[in-house]
């Protein structure tokens, strides 16, 4: 039997680079191994840059314009070529960063090959720690990828949700709670509730600091200073982290202490937990008729019934949360501790960062194709309302209240009246009407709650929609 792991191209082990590859593939030039890469050289290439800019080192000449747009055209060309060489020399140094300083400097000859001559070439990574390198890189790729991706499929479900609130802003909906029927509301200001609650999450994911630290092996610039002391170096490591468009860090070991990064992965958790009840509700609800699936798309629903149309991009997605969720969680958990300066934990965890992100990605995508095929069947919720005219116990009973309050005669024990009437069976619009005639309420209570059905005992719902932003 042939061994599917020799097979050319590579067959993918995880399921983000093989059956959903297409769904996340935007990730891929911000979390990919590659595109960690790419940051590295970016920032030891601006790092050059800002040295020789700032005539930090005494002595070396300013970089025209010319060799500046080179140097950053590395980063900007940086492809399957680029990645190649890096493994190459890699095997070389058994070190990933210090191959990125090298494959840089190999770069610089090409591009002032007399300034290299004098030295230039010893400025790329001067004063840097690995660390310095990698933690500014991975800032700028999860930034990339939130703001750019992540955060654009996020904003555009809230707004298709925030649509379909407000489009079923008035449709009456019997509510559950603990599974049984409940005081009516409207399918819109249930589908507002997760809009308003995701919302929320995401503007604490747009609030977001990514910081930075460039401070060297210990985070005491002690070889910056040794080096160069008329310096001021943490003018000059603000200004450079600043410059990234991260937020500098000025206080750490030899590593970032990635408390940023755990914030974060808890917000797009939490995000992901809201996401993942919607599911669950919009699942139920489409059990219940309340949503049928629209059909017509040359989509199996069930290999062996033809009439079903399983609701499984929200099953999917349920899925996906919960993975993303998880490597979120444990991300955040472990990337906030470190051995005293420094342990190599953080590095295995980070590259795990797309994987938790890609999921989270996915599960984006299938909820907004899972909603855009729903119609909403505003008849099987009308039937379930009539069906259930024992709801109006509540506003009958509370009425009853409200006059007992005010020394009306007869109004007492409201409540166990109620329960009495409706505990434990069904009544109907004539059944509830005949009660509250013989209640002898004041005739304007009384028009009130004969006036009231199922469908119209809706409070405040519709109203409540119209908060949304």
């Amino acid at each position: 039997m042939p061994s599917l792991a020799d097979a050319t191209p590579p067959i993918a082990l995880g399921a983000l680079d093989g059956r959903y590859r297409a769904a996340v593939a935007p990730l891929v030039d911000h979390l990919s191994e590659a595109a960690l890469n790419r940051e590295r050289v970016h920032v030891e290439v601006e790092w050059l840059i800002w040295q020789t800019g700032h005539g930090l080192v005494p002595g070396v000449r300013r970089l025209s314009d010319d060799e500046v747009a080179a140097l950053r055209g590395i980063v900007t060309g940086f492809g399957p070529d680029e990645v190649a060489e890096l493994a190459e020399i890699e095997r070389v140094t058994a070190h990933d960063v210090k191959a990125v300083e090298y494959l840089v400097k190999r770069r610089l000859a090409g591009i002032a090959p007399a300034a290299q001559d004098r030295g230039l070439g010893e400025l790329v990574h001067f004063g840097c720690t690995s660390e310095d390198v990698n933690n500014l890189s991975y800032a700028l790729m999860v930034k990339g990828a939130v703001t750019q991706v992540w955060l654009p499929r996020a904003r555009a479900l809230l707004e298709q949700l925030a649509t379909m609130a407000r489009e079923l802003r008035d449709v009456p909906l019997l509510a559950h709670t603990h599974g049984q029927p409940a005081t009516p509301t409207t399918m819109g200001k249930e589908l507002a509730v997760l809009t308003w609650r995701l919302g929320r999450q995401l503007r604490r994911v747009e609030g977001q600091e990514y910081l930075g630290k460039f401070n060297g092996a210990t985070g005491t610039y002690g070889a910056h200073v040794l080096a160069l002391p008329g310096v001021d170096w943490l003018t000059v490591s603000r200004e450079f982290v600043e410059g990234l468009g991260l937020t500098w860090n000025p206080l750490t070991t030899q590593i970032e202490s990635h408390d940023w990064q755990a914030e974060l992965y808890a917000d797009l958790a939490r995000a992901g937990r809201i996401l993942h009840n919607l599911c669950t509700d919009v699942w139920t609800y489409i059990s219940m008729g309340y949503f049928a699936q629209v059909r017509g798309q040359g989509t199996v629903g069930s290999s062996t019934m033809p009439h079903k149309v399983n609701p499984i991009r929200f099953e999917n997605a349920e899925a996906n949360l919960e993975v993303s969720g998880a490597l979120l969680d444990v991300l955040g958990s472990t990337l906030v501790t470190s051995r005293l300066q420094r342990d190599l934990t953080d590095s295995s965890m980070q590259r795990n960062i797309g994987v938790a992100v890609g999921h989270s990605l996915l599960a984006l995508e299938n909820i907004s194709r899972g909603l855009a095929g729903l119609d909403a069947a505003p008849a099987a919720m009308a039937a379930d309302l009539e069906a259930n005219w024992e709801v109006l116990a509540e506003p009958v009973q509370s009425a009853m209240r409200a006059l007992g309050a005010q020394g009306v005669p007869g109004m007492q024990e409201p409540y166990e009246r109620l329960k009495e009437l409706t505990r434990g069976r069904r009544i109907d619009g004539d059944d509830l009407r005949g009660f509250v005639r013989g209640l002898g309420l004041p005739d304007d209570v009384e028009a009130r709650l004969l006036s009231l059905t199922p469908q119209t005992y809706t409070g405040l719902a519709s109203r409540l929609v119209d908060l949304l932003p």
